[in-house]
């Protein structure tokens, strides 16, 4: 029977060895600059790997360093995720790009303490980045990470409790392998994100099956239990006039900065034509939008202008408001 120690490192030797053989080639993969990396781990955060692949390289090429992005206005650096969602993201990727350019006149620093004092930077992205970048001995811990480490040690701690958060952070230290932690980390990430998937956990393929101590793998990870789905029902119109469409700027919320289609009661859009409707989710609400044709004379509200066709591919929406506004503008625009 192996120590507790030997077992360790066969499992770092085993996943670092497997990846070297099969890793999967990503973009983000073929490079060592840090802005590229941080990029990557942004958009990866809560948006899927297809979908980030799609749209990587051509925001990167647009905003190729922190000075390029630190110099965009607000509204540009919400047009350019439009699509990846969760837009604090990018307002967060942006006032670290400001911080790099002031406080490290443009350069990515590579010090530890130094990469935390940055807004938005957090445990994870600073081992994401020292790690990726600089080939440092930092550990990492995501979804996938807590999952993996969950099953190899057939451990029963809540992965989102405080508990499961340290030791999860704990484990990740010890596992990691101090010689190639490049390649550690994308290992272990790959692993949950190929074999050890949330359901229907691979076991037969997975290279660390001979050390993994999981007598049910897919009972594990425990969590604790999600919020229940709320669902909300709103009542949007669309103003068409010689104009431009009128549109309601968001001055809260997650949506700060960007534009929507105006919304009123029910009451209010009663007698409307009804255009359409159309479903969608936000984190844990499911939206039902009922779009209403509002007529030519209503005036904008507080918060509301009209905005120009010709300008509309400009201003910053979230991807449902523009599916909807396409649809139902004339043909030709």
């Amino acid at each position: 029977m192996p120590s507790e120690t030997e077992r360790t490192l066969a499992i770092r030797h085993a996943l670092v060895a497997w990846f070297l053989r099969e890793g999967k080639d990503y973009p983000w993969r073929r490079t060592t600059d840090p802005w590229a990396i941080l990029v990557s781990e942004i958009m990866l955060q809560q948006t899927t790997i297809p979908t980030v692949l799609g749209r990587y390289e051509a925001w990167l090429r647009q905003y190729p360093t922190p000075a390029h992005l630190a110099a965009a206005s607000e509204e540009e650096a919400l047009r350019s995720w439009e699509g990846l969602g969760y837009y604090r993201r990018v307002r967060s990727l942006q006032a670290t790009a400001k911080a790099i350019a002031e406080r490290h006149g443009g350069i990515f620093p590579q010090s530890p303490d130094d990469l935390r004092q940055l807004p938005g930077i957090g445990d994870y992205t600073s081992g994401a980045v020292l790690s990726f970048a600089y080939n440092i001995a930092a550990p990492i811990v995501d979804a996938n990470v807590s999952r993996v480490q969950a099953r190899l040690d057939n451990d029963p701690t809540p992965i989102d409790s405080t508990e499961g958060r340290k030791r999860h952070w704990k484990r990740a230290a010890e596992l990691l392998d101090p010689d190639n932690p490049r390649a550690y980390n994308s290992a272990i990430m790959e692993l949950g994100q190929t074999y050890c998937t949330p359901t229907s956990p691979d076991c037969l393929l997975c290279p660390c099956r001979e050390h993994c101590l999981a007598e049910n793998p897919a009972s594990l990870p425990v969590k604790t239990p999600r919020p229940e789905t709320l669902e909300e029902t709103h009542h949007d119109i669309l103003c068409l006039t010689g104009r431009g469409i009128l549109m309601e700027l968001q001055t809260n919320g997650r949506h700060l900065g960007m534009y929507r289609l105006p919304r009123r009661t029910a009451d209010e859009t009663r007698g409307m034509r009804k255009l359409g409707t159309q479903k969608y989710g936000v984190t844990r609400y499911k939206i039902t939008r009922l779009l209403y044709q509002a007529p030519p004379d209503t005036e904008p509200r507080a918060t509301e202008t009209f905005v120009s066709l010709d300008a509309l591919p400009s201003i910053p929406m979230a991807s449902p408001d523009r599916k909807i506004i396409l649809k139902h503008l004339p043909q030709g625009n």
